[in-house]
């Protein structure tokens, strides 16, 4: 571990009478200025033209230019990732994005490169750039660039994966160029305010474990809008609490000071791409400006603390600093300045003019474009193997069985593979394993049981106990080209890391316009039915995540379609949730042999389990075989026949196929596991009293949990969850209605 502190007091003419400061040249202090005089008056533009009600939100990263220009000047453009956030105007500057590019987003122009104006200015992405879409959330990045740095390092030691099959071959890699470099660097900056969150502290972890080529840079301006370092962060310094971080380098510096902070940086990049870990720049900035144009900083700030702050303005300060050295004279300031603003005049006047968006186009990119999992291309045939030499069938296996086996073939197929999570290795410590004294484990449930055996343990590895950081850094990896395939252990856990499901991973391809995306796998064990599971190992809540435009939400009832529909996640271009019922993986019902490698389902095309004429019945999960219990009874004891439909795909859903079957039925029961009240099932009688209002003899009905949770004793659990015998009284009363 290496710390270096610099005095915030120390002045930036360190260097005078050098030829060189810190290392930076006389014409690099002249181009520092430059952008950081661009990248304050571009902040005063867009302050004007809110006020004249010419764009819809400020956001300012006046106070942060000269720690922006030393993160862009070390770095590289299109080499190195960037994970900016707000207040990183300058930084982007450095790299290469134009004003023109930054007045765009604010209009909310269709040429804005970052969103198409989808996203709220401040917000950066440039896929040239390596600058990576940006999210509202605070610090919802962090974890992403923890994810992208183990990315390349990944591709920099299986250069393989990166290729791209052949263009006839079903697959998400046609559309996912990879570049890699064996010393590449991720950046990922944050506000002092967001070191209170929990993600920031697990990528941390993270990152120290992995000893990670990430760059944290916290620029600490004192607030977190109103609320001051000393609330949010005790003791008030954030480089006190992290210090014991193992394998990081650690800079403390004076932010608004063009010459430290590139020295700090140029330090941090050194030891990042030397291979030795992770680096932390602690930046002390200012904020001269209110936290944006919602804001009034006067309501909290004293004329005296703002009068302090001014005194450090880093872009006054540089430039009395090029004057004091010699550097440039009052005419060479007066020029350069007055060449800045001429330029953003015309870039203003250019976005001005620019053609907003068209209303039509809201609906591009919540999925890709390129690769549609609904399609006929993904239905495919089973293939079973031979009969034994002695005439016996192939062995039928469980669920569990087919997507143990399912996960097997695509890791040999697709390099890009890898699985991770809690428990889901065989066993870490690997001499373990390599002396024969443990079997290993793969999953609490076994489902991924002998994969690092044989992949090794770069392709299956066990991850923190930490939910957010599993699909955050599985985000990262799949924005970079690998293809995570992530456990939550229980679908009660998954919580944790519902703000990288619904704020980063589902809308990234959308709010980047299509510039950025991550199709990664989440498969969970979700349901009761389980006899003791209780409250947190028993529910369901699929509803929450069928609500998610932009997510794929999948769950097979047996075994044959899990293995059809994993192929199929897995294999497509969007990111998919996938929905695995714990009482099913090693149940009787649904077991089938393995249908071979290439086996797949389309998403939203539903099976009719059973076709019936006088009433159908859509359900899906291990509600599908008590359901069918149900259907066989009735039949068989008041000989009205039910065409039950599994559903199989949630988000989407085949509406054809059960307004086929409504139309030659006209009565409808819907089951599902979630409890009654607004659950999935709820959307689906909607629909079909919306659109299907004429076909129906009989009011649509609804079977479903109780309203509560899922209790401990088997006999409340019975109480609570929907039967097969509740499911029989249902059907006979609608169908005699």
């Amino acid at each position: 571990m290496a710390t270096t502190k610099t005095d915030p007091k120390l002045s930036v003419a360190s260097g005078r009478k050098s030829h060189t400061y810190e290392g930076l040249t006389r014409e690099q202090l002249i181009e520092a200025y430059r952008l950081m005089y661009t990248s304050r008056r571009i902040d005063d533009r867009e302050i004007l033209l809110k006020r004249q009600q010419k764009i819809f939100f400020q956001m300012s990263g006046a106070g942060h230019e000269a720690i922006g220009v030393a993160a862009g000047m070390a770095l590289k453009p299109g080499y190195d990732w960037f994970y900016p956030y707000y207040r990183d105007r300058a930084l982007c500057l450095a790299l290469g994005a134009k004003p023109l590019d930054m007045f765009l987003q604010a209009v909310g122009a269709a040429a804005d490169p970052s969103s198409g104006g989808r996203q709220m200015p401040s917000h950066w992405g440039y896929k040239q750039l390596n600058i990576v879409t940006q999210s509202s959330p605070t610090g919802s990045q962090i974890l992403q660039a923890v994810g992208c740095a183990e990315a390349g390092r990944y591709f920099a030691h299986r250069p393989k994966a990166a290729e791209i099959p052949p263009k006839t071959t079903l697959d998400y890699r046609q559309f996912k160029d990879v570049t890699f470099r064996g010393d590449e660097v991720s950046y990922v900056s944050l506000g002092d305010g967001t070191t209170s969150e929990g993600e920031f502290w697990e990528a941390m972890n993270a990152t120290a474990l992995g000893k990670l080529p990430v760059i944290f840079c916290v620029q600490d301006n004192g607030y977190a809008i109103s609320v001051p370092v000393e609330i949010q962060t005790a003791g008030g310094s954030i480089s006190r609490l992290v210090s014991g971080f193992p394998n990081f380098h650690f800079e403390e510096v004076d932010g608004t000071d063009p010459v430290a902070s590139s020295a700090a940086f140029q330090r941090a990049v050194k030891y990042c791409r030397g291979g030795h870990g992770p680096a932390f720049v602690h930046a002390h900035v200012i904020r001269p400006y209110s936290h944006s144009l919602s804001d009034d900083e006067r309501l909290y700030r004293p004329d005296s603390e703002r009068e302090r702050d001014a005194a450090r303005d880093p872009v006054s300060r540089t430039q009395m600093f090029l004057l004091r050295e010699g550097i440039l004279d009052e005419k060479g300031i007066n020029e350069l300045e007055k060449k800045v603003d001429e330029e953003l005049q015309v870039a203003v006047d250019l976005a001005l003019a620019a053609l907003p968006p068209a209303p039509e186009s809201i609906l591009q990119y919540v999925y890709s474009p390129d690769l549609d999992p609904t399609s006929a291309a993904f239905d495919t045939q089973p293939v079973v193997g031979p009969d034994s030499a002695d005439g016996k069938k192939p062995a039928a296996k469980t669920m569990a069985d087919l997507i143990n086996v399912t996960l097997r073939d695509e890791m040999k197929r697709d390099e890009r593979v890898v699985i991770f999570g809690e428990d889901v290795a065989d066993c870490s410590r690997e001499e373990y394993l390599k002396r024969k004294l443990v079997k290993g484990k793969g999953g609490v449930f076994k489902l991924t049981f002998g994969l690092q055996n044989e992949f090794g343990p770069d392709r299956v590895f066990n991850s923190p106990l930490a939910e957010a950081a599993i699909v955050g850094r599985a985000t990262g990896m799949s924005t970079r080209g690998l293809k995570p395939v992530v456990e939550i252990q229980f679908f009660d856990y998954i919580w944790p890391a519902m703000m990288q499901i619904r704020d980063e991973l589902s809308v990234i391809r959308w709010r980047s316009n299509n510039g950025f995306s991550c199709p990664i796998v989440i498969r969970a064990a979700i349901g009761g039915y389980l006899t003791g599971g209780a409250i947190y190992h028993s529910q369901c809540g699929e509803s929450v995540f069928t609500h998610i435009p932009g997510l794929r939400v999948i769950f097979p009832s047996n075994a044959l379609d899990a293995a059809g529909l994993l192929r199929t996640a897995i294999r497509c271009d969007d990111p998919v949730l996938f929905l695995e019922h714990k009482r099913l993986y090693r149940e009787t019902y649904g077991r089938a042999p393995y249908p071979g490698p290439d086996y797949m389902i389309p998403f939203g095309k539903a099976k009719v389990v059973l076709p019936g004429t006088d009433l159908t019945v859509i359900t899906y999960g291990a509600v599908v075989p008590r359901a069918l219990q149900a259907a066989q009874k009735l039949e068989r004891e008041h000989g009205f026949k039910v065409e039950l439909i599994d559903l199989r795909s949630l988000n989407p859903f085949d509406w054809e196929t059960i307004a086929t079957s409504v139309g030659k039925t006209n009565r409808v029961l819907v089951a599902y596991e979630d409890t009654l009240s607004w659950g999935y099932g709820a959307e689906i009688a909607a629909r079909l009293a919306d659109q299907l209002f004429d076909h129906l003899d009989a009011p649509v009905r609804r079977v479903a949990a109780a309203d509560t949770f899922v209790a401990y004793q088997p006999i409340l659990e019975d109480a609570i969850l929907p039967q097969a015998n509740d499911l029989f009284r249902a059907m006979k009363e609608l169908a005699e209605y």
